[in-house]
């Protein structure tokens, strides 16, 4: 048997993938952002953060910006087990290995991206051996670590059930085992990822010096603290069906059925829609509230055409109200144009939430002797952050080709 043949037995059971030549050469593509990431780390590794277009008065930048971002995206791992394993909603089966591989890489590759961001990685332990216990972002760094293991738990079972794996009798045992108990790894996964995508939000909303982002909030708990969980959980399913369509446009493939992308859809629409509800109260209250308390105005906060008014816009109607309307109205959900932009706009809206509230925060002239400071990410930023996607890319390629990840994919194409 050559070695093309010997890869086929490799394929989840009465599926067809593209050729070996052609995937190699997909693998290279992502190989070349691969090594152009590696190059740009070294420097930084070896120089230090310095080389990066980060400073001591923007010591958050795109890296904060990325990581909050996928961490939220990457939220559907985390709300889909929930909804499937703890409420039982019998549908997102077809989906759910989705959503775990995609969690996965969000916080698999934000843990790689941040052992740069922390400036001096051989001190990552700090963290956990010395915790600030006044800190949010010590609860932060236990939550993530914690449900990436959790993650890392639920990707296993699907490992194991690669066909030629799943032969090994001792191996075959324990995926089921992993299954039977995979509820109770859903609940903890959903209570840690609420906690720190919480505490991510809190983290900002206690800044008082920070007037863009400083909130008043429920006892302890920041206003950013709920609506960076409302957020995720908002964001998450929709980013499922994007990369879902994505993996079904690239493979010519169908590998789930409309209906079943359309439900996770409007369960994301429902969550946004809660979200739309807060987030404006949030905004009103802190136009109204939090700034005259500060003696200042809502003009104040914008500048320029980079920190300008117009991204609050976008991030607030463009990219909430109206995927509100497309995802929740059934008429437009079921058409699918309506439906991929409302998920588009949803999880761009996520980014540039992220976005302000990481740079636009620092920005603001806090003091009198202060200006407005602009920021800009150099290749050393974007090397390490090309790299996590391909890294996801590898990741999700390597899983569609080898791994029964679409249960329906054989019935949707006899």
């Amino acid at each position: 048997m050559s070695f093309i043949e010997a890869e086929k037995t490799w394929y989840p059971e009465g599926v067809t993938r593209c050729g070996l030549g052609k995937f190699l050469g997909w693998l290279a593509i992502l190989g070349a952002f691969l090594a152009f990431g590696a190059v740009a780390a070294f420097f930084i590794f070896f120089f230090g953060i310095g080389v990066t277009g980060m400073d001591n008065y923007f010591g958050f930048g795109l890296w904060i910006t990325f990581d909050l971002a996928v961490i939220a995206l990457g939220a559907g791992a985390f709300f889909t087990g929930l909804l499937r394993y703890i409420i039982r909603i019998d549908e997102l089966k077809d989906i759910i290995n989705l959503a775990v591989i995609i969690g996965f890489i969000c916080y698999s590759g934000a843990m790689l991206i941040l052992t740069m961001d922390i400036g001096q990685p051989l001190r990552a332990w700090f963290g956990y051996w010395h915790p600030n216990v006044h800190s949010m972002l010590t609860e932060v760094i236990f939550c993530i670590t914690c449900y990436l293991m959790v993650l890392i738990i639920e990707f296993v079972p699907l490992v194991l059930e690669q066909k030629q794996l799943n032969k090994i009798p001792f191996l075959h045992h324990l995926a089921h085992n992993f299954h039977v108990v995979m509820p109770l790894f859903a609940g903890i996964g959903a209570f840690l990822s609420t906690f720190h995508q919480g505490s991510l939000g809190g983290m900002y909303g206690v800044l008082f010096g920070r007037p863009y982002a400083f909130r008043e909030g429920f006892f302890i708990w920041p206003w950013t603290f709920f609506l960076f969980v409302l957020s995720a959980i908002a964001s998450g399913p929709c980013m499922t069906v994007l990369v879902c369509a994505l993996v079904e446009k690239a493979t010519g493939r169908k590998l789930t059925t409309y209906r079943v992308k359309s439900l996770m859809a409007k369960i994301g629409g429902t969550m946004l829609l809660i979200y739309m509800v807060m987030k404006y109260l949030d905004t009103w209250a802190w136009i109204t509230g939090v700034l005259p308390k500060a003696g200042l105005t809502f003009d104040q906060m914008f500048y320029g055409l980079i920190y300008g008014k117009w991204l609050m816009f976008i991030e607030q109607v463009v990219c909430i109200l109206i995927p509100v309307i497309f995802l929740l109205v059934p008429a437009l959900r079921r058409r699918p144009a309506f439906m991929y932009w409302a998920c588009i706009l949803n999880c761009l809206g996520i980014v540039i939430n992220r976005y302000v509230f990481t740079v636009q925060t620092i920005a603001f002239p806090v003091m009198p002797f202060d200006t407005w400071m602009t920021y800009a990410p150099n290749w050393a930023e974007w090397g390490p952050t090309l790299m996590i996607l391909a890294y996801g890319g590898v990741v999700m390629s390597l899983a569609y080709r080898y791994l029964p990840v679409f249960p329906q994919e054989v019935r949707l194409n006899k």
